[in-house]
């Protein structure tokens, strides 16, 4: 064998395992759920639902508009929500009402009695009451605080009703259209927390839209526990009572106390975060603070691991204010802890039939599928065993969270195909 051959071949095999690699990057469906969607794909009426999502691209714009300039302030939904429940029902709900802590649900009957899907995305924004969100249109370009996140999911929520009953697809389960109410920061997925509570009637599969790209399986529940540390102290004047317990000063001990233990123990084993968010308390420079604080946030994809550094933090704050107040300062700190964000883990399975026709939709667009991680919507039901995930809304966009938030409508359509066909699918075609 000359070099030539054996160095033509070495490349040969570099370009198989490069493949191999990517090709195991890439999450797949069976051969029966790839058949399941396109045999789905080509039924008369799905093809007159696919249409009509194209045909009213400009209803669905205008509807991103209207909704993105009604404010969502966390906890401060509800103008919003009066709306999305009209929307639904222009849209074609059967029913329509709004839930005991704000969610909006659209009802359209299937045509047996069982299975509910859901098909959901969330009211509310980040940004505080007062905050502009008029949106300005610049070439292509939609910018409005929240006209991404999550906006355009409830755009295409809408849409998706829409071209269902335009089309008079008939199904087999319920089907339930959902405007939520919490998902941001300390809503702490309030909404579908209430969704899912005991008592509760059973949603047996959850479809969310947020985050992103067309092609996103969110199949993994992100988990977080979230913390307001409170430190206590008489207060006082900085030279007149100079040497009394100080809350800034004990709380400094503490973020050192935990940052040493919490980095210790997420520098090993599946990937766990953590972090001091926000910092406050105080009156002026010259005075001793009768009160200080922090918000602390610890994520892992592990149950197990969430617990643990829980349990780290916990043991992490007392033992540095033990040691604060033993240090020889003037009377003592309390310390009062708050939990205010407790978000679950969990997973829905790569095989469970909904992530499977996931990724069997996605392929039937076009769609690169990802499998993702994440704190969503989907989190809630996930964390009890119920198939769920989270798709990307599509399109173009960036700067969530962001005042200059801005969205362009790149075939924006093949997302909202995507999310009808995979509800479909869930639901069942009735003949």
């Amino acid at each position: 064998m000359t070099r030539i051959t054996q160095v033509g071949i070495l490349f040969l095999l570099i370009i198989i395992n490069a493949n191999l690699i990517y090709a195991q990057d890439i999450p797949q469906a069976t051969k029966a759920y790839n058949k399941e969607i396109k045999k789905l794909g080509g039924q008369k009426a799905i093809q007159h639902a696919l249409q009509v999502v194209v045909d009213i691209e400009s209803e669905t714009n205008s509807d991103l508009i209207l909704l993105t300039e009604i404010p969502a302030p966390p906890f401060k939904e509800s103008v919003r929500a009066e709306k999305f429940k009209s929307m639904l029902e222009d849209a074609g709900a059967e029913k329509a009402w709004i839930d005991e802590v704000g969610n909006v649900i659209g009802l359209r009957k299937g045509s047996e009695e069982g299975k509910v899907v859901v098909l959901d995305a969330h009211l509310d924004t980040v940004f505080p009451e007062g905050t502009d969100v008029t949106v300005t249109k610049k070439g292509d370009t939609l910018y409005a605080p929240g006209i991404g996140d999550d906006t355009r999911g409830l755009a295409m929520v809408i849409a998706a009703l829409k071209a269902i009953n335009k089309a008079e697809i008939k199904t087999k389960a319920d089907i339930l259209f959902i405007g939520s109410v919490g998902e941001e920061g300390l809503g702490d997925l309030r909404g579908v927390k209430h969704l899912f509570r005991e008592g509760k009637d059973k949603i047996d599969s959850w479809i969310s839209i947020d985050g992103g790209k067309i092609g996103r399986v969110n199949n993994a529940a992100l988990g977080s526990v979230r913390y307001k540390a409170i430190f206590k102290g008489k207060g006082g004047h900085s030279w007149g009572a100079f040497g009394l317990a100080n809350p800034h000063h004990a709380l400094g001990v503490a973020i050192k106390e935990f940052s040493m233990q919490a980095s210790e123990y997420t520098s090993k084993g599946p990937k766990t975060s953590f972090n001091v968010g926000r910092i406050g308390g105080g009156t002026s420079v010259n005075s001793i603070p009768f009160e200080s604080w922090m918000e602390v946030d610890m994520r892992s994809v592990s149950a197990d691991r969430l617990k643990e550094i829980d349990a780290i933090f916990l043991k992490s704050m007392r033992k540095a204010v033990d040691e604060y107040n033993a240090s020889g300062i003037k009377d003592a700190i309390t310390l009062e802890l708050v939990k205010i964000g407790d978000r679950p883990s969990g997973e829905t399975a790569v095989d469970n039939p909904l992530v499977q026709r996931a990724i069997a939709v996605s392929n039937y667009f076009n769609a690169s599928p990802k499998l993702t991680i994440g704190s969503t919507n989907a989190s809630i039901p996930i964390s009890k065993g119920i198939p769920a995930i989270t798709i990307g809304r599509g399109g173009k966009g960036g700067s969530a969270h962001a005042l200059d938030e801005w969205w362009v409508n790149e075939n924006g359509a093949e997302a909202i195909k995507l999310a009808m066909l995979l509800t479909l699918a869930e639901a069942g075609i009735s003949k």
